[in-house]
């Protein structure tokens, strides 16, 4: 093992290489650049590791990196992980898996980025598979050598001993590696995330809700449903085709069906009217009945998949012929974009359909490498394309990597575990992703409400219909609880969209772990059932079955977000609450700004009023982010953070005031009343 040589490149971020990388990575396939300023304005920190502990060496083919590891630490990371939340004593083997059912480590977007409770974070930036050993395997040279034990005498004997070391591990000629100084494990992610570009900022309209109509639906029956919407007082904002939009799908040809959608620039224009959005699914795999088949075949590689085309997107005139043609049918009629589906691959034995790791394609790149990018490649050229028509999207994408943070996509699962989907939800915030628990079916109508709550208090909120034809009002005899919910979403979109807008700006996750908070001891870090949502919100689900749970609030006091009851924190309490209601909570001093339940998000210069809610009685603040939620002209500094604040005069008497929009300025914020909690 070699000692290695750090290069501080952005502010607390540093960098060394082990042998000859390669070229090929996904922060060198992302056109983004880090964000300088805002790093700079989070604490300046040393490197956070001993230097002469980190080594690495390349050797029979491989590259191994050794990172120290102290007896108390815990790891969080490695993307979306569905059967753990902290890594300690695991092995982690980081391949891009569609049905990641096993703890293994692979998964729809294995992220080679974890974070530790002491404080920083290290990057493998390859776009190869890394095996990730977190103390799980116990070296020769160890500075602090397991204690022998018998296994026929000593009750505590472990099979996985404890050890001082994390080794990254990839089949490569080499490897650069890249550690986010914190001080503070919430620090070390933004970090991470600002110098991925910052966090994704939705169009509001994303945030809204979202129903995918069966596979085969018409132009009709599409409308039909969504005015069924509106009828039953339903907010929606997206409605998402699936493959029968298609001329031709598995695989894919990208073109609208004449049968099913004979005039589709009406057919979207006639939804807009009635606020609704189109989403599109689609796969990467190119029809021979595609117009742009012929031009993609010379780019493409060597396998086929369902006999359709590979393209080999990390060639620039690969990515614009499909760019191209997007624009001319989706874009440019107001499709708002994309589901990017089985851009993943799965191995399960009855049921393999991806180019194999061996395949080859004409940039030069193998399989394993094509695999591991393709989710990335496919969210950057398709949002990308829809930047180019001056305006954001939001989409869906089953494969994702390191460097995702910028890029508009939320991820999802063809698998269906209630439990699991929110630990995804807790492990995504660590690896600048995003995940949707997105609801399909259910067991009972207990079942239905239960992950209809976490569905509308998650990065995306959506029903997926496809296959059954599910609505929200389907299981009847709760029909009231599930508008609540729905309505709920809608009330807060001011609060969530400013949460995002702090991603963006500033790199903080708008849904995060228990681990990512302050006053949250040691033995509570790997808490995987509840999670903070913004500064202020903490949530944690009910499952079909359970009565009541316990929570467990961070120190300070806690206020019921519904009953106003307060509660002191620092421990764990019991609540029971009935089937129409998830438990929230929200901190001492925190202001919620919500608006009117609408039934589609405010258009661009839309002002909606505020009702502006404070629990108890301790000064808060909070900014608001206003801009017109729609185009790009952010990027171009054309927004504003409003000040909200809570004062207490003589009597202990509270006063809230907002800070006025600048002169000129067309706000989204109109009337505002004050709500005054517990």
């Amino acid at each position: 093992m070699q000692d290695t040589t750090w290069t501080e490149i952005a502010p607390g971020v540093w960098r060394t290489v082990v042998g000859a990388p390669d070229d090929f990575t996904p922060l060198s396939l992302l056109d983004v650049q880090p964000c300088r300023e805002a790093m700079a304005q989070l604490p300046a920190q040393d490197f956070p590791l001993q230097p002469s502990w980190v080594t690495g060496e390349v050797a029979g083919g491989r590259t191994v990196v050794c990172l120290p590891l102290e007896a108390d630490e815990h790891i969080f990371g490695f993307g979306l992980q569905f059967l753990k939340l902290n890594h300690r004593g695991r092995t982690r083997y980081l391949r891009v898996n569609s049905d990641p059912v096993q703890d293994t480590g692979e998964t729809h977007a294995p992220v080679p980025f974890y974070v530790s409770s002491r404080g920083y974070g290290v990057l493998v930036n390859t776009a190869r598979i890394v095996t990730a050993y977190c103390g799980s395997c116990g070296r020769k040279d160890s500075r602090i050598p397991p204690t022998i034990q018998d296994r026929n005498t000593d009750p505590d004997w472990a099979a996985t001993p404890p050890s001082d070391t994390v080794e990254l591990v990839a089949h490569t000629t080499g490897l650069e590696i890249l550690v986010f100084a914190g001080p503070t494990v919430l620090d070390a992610v933004r970090r991470y995330n600002l110098f991925c570009g910052g966090g994704a900022l939705p169009p509001r309209w994303g945030l809204g809700f979202w129903h995918r109509v069966p596979t085969t639906f018409n132009s009709d029956e599409v409308a039909a449903e969504a005015r069924e919407f509106r009828q039953r007082d339903f907010p929606c904002d997206v409605i998402g085709l699936e493959p029968g939009w298609h001329s031709a799908s598995y695989p894919t040809s990208y073109e609208w069906s004449p049968e099913r959608f004979p005039k589709p620039a009406e057919f979207v224009q006639a939804m807009a009217d009635e606020g609704f959005r189109i989403n599109l699914w689609e796969n990467p795999y190119v029809s021979p009945i595609s117009r742009i088949h012929a031009a993609l075949e010379p780019l493409s590689g060597s396998h086929t998949v369902w006999g359709g085309l590979a393209p080999d997107y990390s060639l620039p005139e690969a990515q614009a012929i499909l760019a191209r043609q997007h624009t001319e049918d989706h874009l440019s009629i107001g499709v708002s974009g994309y589901k990017l589906d089985e851009c993943d691959g799965s191995e399960l034995t009855a049921c393999s359909w991806m180019f194999p790791a061996h395949a080859q394609f004409p940039s030069g790149h193998d399989g394993e490498q094509l695999r591991q990018v393709y989710g990335l490649l496919l969210q950057q050229i398709t949002a990308y394309a829809a930047m180019r028509q001056g305006r954001r999207t939001y989409g869906l994408v089953r494969a994702s990597t390191a460097g995702a943070s910028s890029l508009p996509y939320v991820l999802y699962s063809d698998l269906y575990d209630h439990r699991q989907f929110v630990r995804a939800l807790c492990n995504s915030g660590f690896s600048g992703l995003l995940w949707t628990p997105e609801i399909r079916s259910a067991a009972s109508a207990e079942d239905w409400v239960r992950r209809m709550q976490v569905v509308c208090l998650s990065p995306l909120a959506m029903l997926n219909a496809w296959f059954d034809g599910t609505k929200p009002w389907s299981f009847l005899e709760v029909e009231p609880i599930i508008r609540k919910y729905l309505k709920l979403r809608m009330q807060l979109m001011p609060y969530l969209y400013s949460a995002f807008a702090r991603y963006h700006f500033e790199g903080t996750p708008p849904f995060r772990a228990m681990a990512l908070e302050p006053g949250v001891p040691d033995s509570k870090l790997d808490i995987d059932d509840q999670y903070i949502i913004g500064d202020s919100l903490l949530v944690a689900p009910l499952f079909a079955g359970e009565a009541s749970r316990e929570v467990f609030l961070p120190e300070g006091a806690w206020y019921d977000f519904e009953t106003g009851e307060r509660h002191e924190g620092g421990q764990a309490i019991t609540v029971t609450p009935g089937l129409e209601t998830l438990p929230m909570f929200v901190r001492e001093g925190a202001i919620i700004p919500m608006m009117p339940p609408l039934p589609h998000a405010p258009s661009a210069g839309e002002a909606v009023p505020l009702t502006i809610r404070h629990y108890g009685p301790a000064p808060g603040a909070f900014r608001l982010y206003d801009d017109d939620g729609e185009s790009l002209a952010y990027q171009s500094g054309e927004y504003h953070w409003r000040t909200l604040e809570v004062t207490l005069v003589g009597d202990g008497t509270r006063a809230g005031a907002i800070s006025p929009a600048p002169e000129g300025w067309l706000s989204s914020y109109g009337e505002v009343t004050w709500e005054f909690v517990g």
